[in-house]
């Protein structure tokens, strides 16, 4: 284990499997109604690569928390994150919105339940809606860098789960319909797809990416799935939204960077803050 994965001193280690994940997210909760002064928020939203600025939309910001002062979480690892998550006035709802400015993704070595604290620790403070956002490599040539697209369905391709022991959790409506009509009354062009995760960090090759078109997929990326898993387990009403980056590989014959991830996610942080803020009013 590297310091920067080691966790905080005083704060519990979820790789330790004598301790329990939802205990921790429970502890996690609690220090969030310390540090927000709100006893319960009611949707949660994890913002990807590319939908960082998009969170400035969703409503006014009343408290902002350093990850590293909340137990199970840790600090920032990759670019175009942001190392904090805030507590966020919905409107003029009444409602708080969780927004995360971060996830902690499968590729980083941290184990399935650091990628999937945040959506714990959501359900503990009292979310019952989530939405998950991506940045995604696309697979229809029509969806453009800076296109949202609605995740219908997905394809866990990471050949591991959040659920641990013999808890069998029904996946067949996981990316609620309801919640995916909502957002098409929001904007009535978003279009919906698969969503494929592969573990990463390195990008798919292009016969990986024919493989995941031959299974059904529409878009590919390194998160999200297991999150999504871990938020039907805790009863949370799921939202998907990716933002196309990029083409993926072997559909366009351009080199993939991240620095086109986070290029495509400021040419379109206008749109797609306006839909997030005009869908999380709405829930």
């Amino acid at each position: 284990m590297t310091a920067q994965s080691r966790p905080s001193t005083g704060h519990p280690d979820l790789a330790d499997p004598a301790t329990d994940p939802f205990e921790v997210a429970a502890a996690a909760a609690q220090a969030i109604a310390e540090h927000t002064g709100a006893q319960r928020h009611d949707v949660a939203l994890v913002l990807g690569s590319g939908w960082g600025q998009t969170g400035d939309l969703v409503g006014q910001t009343l408290a902002t928390v350093d990850n590293a002062d909340v137990p199970g979480f840790a600090r920032v690892t990759v670019a175009g994150h942001s190392g904090t998550m805030r507590s966020v006035a919905i409107a003029d709802t009444g409602r708080r919105a969780l927004v995360f400015g971060t996830r902690t993704h499968f590729y980083e070595g941290k184990g399935v339940r650091s990628v999937v604290h945040a959506v714990r620790t959501a359900a503990a403070a009292g979310c019952r809606t989530i939405v998950l956002t991506n940045g995604c490599g696309g697979l229809n040539p029509a969806w453009g860098p800076g296109t949202p697209v609605l995740i219908r369905d997905h394809i866990n391709l990471t050949a591991t789960s959040p659920v641990e022991g013999a808890h069998f959790v029904d996946l067949t409506d996981l990316y609620s319909p309801r919640l995916r009509d909502l957002a098409r009354g929001v904007d009535p062009d978003l279009d919906e797809g698969v969503y494929v995760q592969f573990r990463g960090p390195h990008y798919e090759t292009p016969a990986e990416v024919r493989m995941a078109k031959a299974l059904g997929g529409d878009l590919v990326g390194m998160s999200t799935t297991l999150e999504a898993i871990a938020a039907r387990q805790s009863g949370l009403e799921v939202l998907g939204i990716s933002l196309v980056t990029n083409l993926a590989a072997g559909i366009s014959d351009q080199p993939l960077s991240h620095e086109e991830v986070l290029e495509a996610g400021r040419a379109a942080a206008q749109r797609c803050g306006r839909l997030l803020a005009a869908v999380v009013a709405s829930i």
